[in-house]
């Protein structure tokens, strides 16, 4: 029997997801990290709108090597510029472009109402497009990204 793969966004992310109030502290966005077993939280404002992402490397960069307190340091002084997001009803070739442009594992999805109801990874990708595709996707992340051993 033929594999099938996802047409649209929609088919292959992970659907809901929690955001960390751009209010909070660093430290509770890694407590929710660590206790989710993830690597990335999106921000929200007061407007339950979408702010921007926050990862673990983004925890240590900014905050913990900056010499900064976690327990101090607001959420919201790490969302920079307009975060790359990608509606769900697209077809899922869109998602794979941004992430490729903008060498992304992950991308925020947004519903009709522009309001986050879920996310799409490098992983969703790998599980629900051909190989072809998820290791140019992999490929372009890749190079991109300065690699640090």
């Amino acid at each position: 029997m033929p594999q099938t793969f996802a047409r649209l966004v929609v088919d292959a992310m992970h659907e809901g997801c929690e955001c960390i109030g751009e209010q909070q502290s660093v430290l509770d966005a890694a407590r929710r990290m660590e206790k989710l077993d993830i690597g990335a939280l999106p921000i929200c404002g007061k407007d339950d709108r979408l702010k921007g992402m926050l990862t673990d490397r983004d925890i240590v960069v900014k905050v913990i090597a900056q010499g900064k307190d976690p327990a101090t340091t607001m959420v919201g002084e790490l969302a920079q510029g307009k975060p790359v997001t990608v509606n769900a009803d697209m077809p899922i070739d869109v998602a794979l472009s941004l992430m490729r442009e903008h060498a992304v594992k992950r991308l925020p999805v947004l519903d009709a109402n522009r309001r986050l109801c879920g996310i799409i990874t490098e992983a969703d990708i790998a599980t629900h497009v051909s190989q072809e595709l998820t290791g140019e996707l992999v490929g372009a992340i890749a190079s991109a990204r300065p690699q640090h051993f």
